[in-house]
């Protein structure tokens, strides 16, 4: 018994050692799109692996929930955008498949919350303020991470209400991390803010637009990203073909500041946009 407990450690000490590693790696600044692109199955697949034999880990946890919405995201539903024009079956499948990576990020991420703190689905359901979870430091991340890829699965599941109904419960998740760290990210947790205060019923323009702005000036200008959210969901929507077009260029120009991968991606988006600006409006 004691040999066979002692070699259970020694695996769960080398799982979590790889774990970390791996967590930490994914801090890593790539600004190659094509060669984190081909890297990133590996990777992710490598990390669901440890995640299944660590499901508690809150960093590896969110390293994996980032790792495939960031994917899901720049590489499958951007590419859906772009078929749509030329090819709807193959746009649609497409789409069905960044919706299912959204979803697995979501499932790591809410999984590790619970472990965490059990119950927190269910206190995250409840009406009012004072049933809701609350978040310690360590979960903030996880929380910015689960609510990102909540955002991206129900912004692509709109012909399903019960999906939908959901967009209230992931921006109170955003916002109970954000209540936490309002500066987190250098703006990244402001910006998803704006994005879901554009989004959810009842919502505001103008309280998004703040955060957009104040997840521009948390970046130092050198985020392309929040300008690309703030001209699709406030100039877009607003029928600001003007405004939307200079806050593409001004992404672009942010791209130029600070090249990794967030950027490099954002910029071929903004580029993307500009072209097709005729079709937008």
């Amino acid at each position: 018994m004691a040999v066979l407990l002692s070699a259970c450690s020694a695996r769960q000490l080398i799982v979590q050692s790889l774990g970390n590693e791996l967590a930490n790696q994914g801090q890593a600044v790539e600004e190659d799109v094509g060669l984190a692109r081909e890297a990133s199955a590996f990777y992710l697949k490598l990390s669901e692996s440890l995640l299944k034999e660590s499901p508690g880990s809150l960093k590896l946890a969110e390293t994996v929930c980032a790792g495939l919405s960031q994917y899901a995201f720049a590489f499958v539903a951007f590419e859906a955008e772009k078929l749509a024009a030329s090819d709807a079956q193959a746009a649609y499948r497409t789409n069905e498949r960044a919706k299912r990576l959204y979803l697995r990020a979501h499932r790591h991420a809410m999984l590790a919350l619970e472990l965490s703190s059990p119950g927190f689905a269910a206190k995250l359901a409840q009406p009012t303020a004072g049933q809701w979870p609350v978040l310690s430091k360590d979960q903030i991340g996880l929380a910015y991470w689960a609510a990102a890829s909540w955002g991206g699965y129900i912004s692509l599941s709109k012909d399903v209400p019960d999906v939908v109904a959901d967009l209230p419960l992931a921006y109170r998740l955003a916002g109970l991390a954000w209540k936490l760290d309002p500066q987190y990210d250098n703006g990244g947790l402001a910006s998803l803010m704006g994005s879901f205060e554009a989004a959810v019923p009842g919502g505001s323009l103008s309280r998004a637009a703040q955060y957009f702005d104040s997840a521009i000036a948390l970046g130092g200008g050198k985020n392309a990203g929040p300008l690309v959210a703030k001209a699709e969901n406030i100039a877009q929507a607003q029928g600001q073909r003007e405004a939307f077009e200079l806050l593409l260029r001004q992404a672009i120009e942010a791209s130029e500041l600070r090249r990794d991968l967030a950027n490099e991606v954002m910029r071929e988006r903004a580029q993307w946009l500009l072209k097709t600006a005729d079709d937008l409006f």
